[in-house]
């Protein structure tokens, strides 16, 4: 059903904290299976990825070709692209497969596409203010790469995949455009946010 496809590039420290969190996707049987799209590691990533049973893909160079190529090669019908070194918030597999089953069947809220919110959901007195303002920054943030991305194949080949961009997921988010994004509720921590 869905392959999630990880870039890497010396991501041997990072990757194993990634891969933990999809553990419970696994089990689900949600994942299909994990691709790393890697460019070109010299340190222990490739060996990482085998000892969780992901396929390595290297592919020195830009990670747009790389992107393409690991879609190239997927077997899931569904895309989740994750960088190396986030961490998915529980919940995110119930959530990922109500996204998947609604837009299969036509019915996903705002169109092809979902990314993770940038903040844990709010809790305690004040929380119908807090969750309103959490969901206003998501929005306004949606098209910020790095929140990771779920998509289907079928609609990534349709908006001509990554290409060779400066920044390729900023240019595939700015192609879905924000009206086709839905925001999901379950968060992603970032190597960049801790």
């Amino acid at each position: 059903m869905l392959s999630v496809i990880i870039p890497t590039h010396e991501s041997e420290r990072v990757l194993v904290r990634t891969l933990a969190c999809l553990v419970p996707g696994a089990t689900a049987g949600l994942i299909r299976e994990v691709i790393l799209a890697d460019g070109g590691s010299t340190d222990e990533t490739a060996e990482v990825g085998d000892v969780a049973g992901c396929r390595f893909l290297p592919l020195p160079g830009p990670v747009g070709p790389r992107l393409d190529f690991a879609v190239s090669s997927a077997r899931g019908d569904w895309l989740l692209f994750v960088p190396a070194g986030s961490v998915l918030e529980p919940g995110w597999v119930a959530e990922l497969q109500q996204f998947i089953d609604r837009a299969s069947a036509g019915l996903a809220p705002t169109g092809i596409a979902a990314a993770f919110s940038d903040a844990p959901p709010p809790q305690g007195e004040g929380s119908m203010l807090r969750a309103v303002l959490a969901v206003w920054r998501a929005r306004r943030k949606s098209l910020a790469p790095g929140r990771g991305l779920l998509i289907s194949k079928a609609s990534l080949r349709e908006l001509g995949g990554f290409g060779n961009q400066n920044d390729p997921e900023a240019d595939v988010l700015r192609r879905i455009g924000k009206r086709r994004l839905t925001m999901l509720r379950t968060g992603i921590v970032t190597p960049s946010d801790t």
